[in-house]
């Protein structure tokens, strides 16, 4: 499949430089991180959450996962986890499961995980579960410009 279109329309009408990588085929983001041999901390993932008035990506490295506590209490409303059929729904350019961080080349706010704000290198899966989209730190930060940061992410330990 590759990248997902929306991606890559947004990628480039923005001008920011990207690379991919293609991998073998993964299940998960940690799977994913050591089939293509990135740190985890530097592989961005989406996590669709379902709203009162609708729903927000949260991205968080894929050494985390997301704390919906943290989450509720920014946005000061309860929040959860959207199902599968809202995110094929949402994301019907991509493999199910394989949510790209770029909310807004979806029309959704993002809420980012600082730290990966401060990398620079991050990399994240195009749309697919075989390819994994590498941009510079500073060009990610470019692409997640509307984007609020705050600590949402939760060790996996």
């Amino acid at each position: 499949m590759g990248m997902a279109i929306s991606v890559q329309h947004y990628l480039e009408s923005h001008n920011l430089p990207y690379e991919t990588e293609t991998h073998q085929h993964t299940s998960c983001s940690h799977a994913t991180a050591r089939a293509g041999q990135v740190p985890a901390e530097m592989l961005a993932k989406g996590v669709l959450i379902r709203r009162k008035d609708g729903f927000l990506l949260a991205v968080v490295p894929a050494s985390a996962h997301v704390s919906l506590e943290e989450v509720g209490r920014i946005l000061d409303e309860p929040v959860g986890l959207a199902t599968e059929a809202e995110l094929a729904a949402l994301f019907s350019d991509c493999e199910p499961g394989c949510i790209p961080p770029i909310g807004v080349a979806y029309g959704l706010q993002a809420l980012l995980d600082e730290d990966l704000g401060t990398l620079s290198d991050v990399y994240f899966e195009a749309g697919d579960h075989c390819t994994l989209v590498h941009l510079a730190g500073r060009d990610f930060q470019r692409a997640m410009a509307d984007a609020r940061y705050a600590h949402i992410a939760a060790s996996n330990h």
